[in-house]
């Protein structure tokens, strides 16, 4: 269901089906900007930056290695060969710092479909998450897992609007894209282990 959504996204935004809500968005959202508020967004954004998910990825992988990712692919392949340029420079606001802010121009990859912090956000917020709620030693931290990985979604979500660095289209694709990801990896998680002998 994720999969036919994000394609059905991915036609809308290519056939440029999601320009008029795209501005309308960023319009509404340039009404609402407030400069003492930068910083915080800047903040937030570092959480969907590739350094702070990747981090947090490793980490989850190692322990989950010891005990017992196409998505950026899929990222990488829409965002060079689909034709969704960013919002313009002249409405978009300072993004928090980033080594993708070096790297993205570099490689040519200037369209914005999908937001990979939307991607990262929702895969290793989401899959965090899941292993807490799952092997927490605390009743309240595997109960607060997954509300705070959806708030930190949300808020994500927002911080791409109100920076102006993505549009709503490129949002919807990142979290649909990201929460095929994740799917895919809680079903990996939860197949049936072999009994050892």
């Amino acid at each position: 269901m994720l999969a036919v959504g994000f394609l059905a996204l991915t036609i809308a935004v290519s056939l440029g089906w999601m320009d008029m809500a795209d501005h309308d968005v960023e319009l509404a959202l340039a009404s609402a900007w407030d400069p003492p508020l930068h910083p915080v967004f800047q903040g937030i954004a570092l959480l969907g930056g590739v350094e702070v998910t990747t981090i947090l990825l490793a980490a989850l992988v190692i322990f989950l290695w010891r005990r017992g990712f196409v998505a950026e692919v899929f990222e990488i392949l829409y965002k060079s060969n689909l034709t969704h340029p960013r919002p313009p420079s002249s409405v978009s606001h300072a993004d928090g710092p980033s080594i993708s802010n070096l790297l993205e121009p570099a490689a040519g990859l200037h369209n914005s479909f999908p937001s990979g912090h939307m991607m990262r956000t929702v895969f290793v917020y989401g899959l965090l998450a899941f292993v807490l709620r799952r092997l927490a030693p605390w009743p309240w931290l595997r109960n607060l897992a997954v509300p705070l990985a959806i708030v930190l979604i949300v808020v994500m979500a927002f911080d791409r609007l109100y920076l102006e660095v993505h549009w709503e289209s490129d949002v919807l694709g990142g979290i649909l894209l990201g929460a095929i990801a994740l799917v895919s990896a809680t079903v990996w998680l939860d197949r049936p282990q072999r009994a050892e002998n």
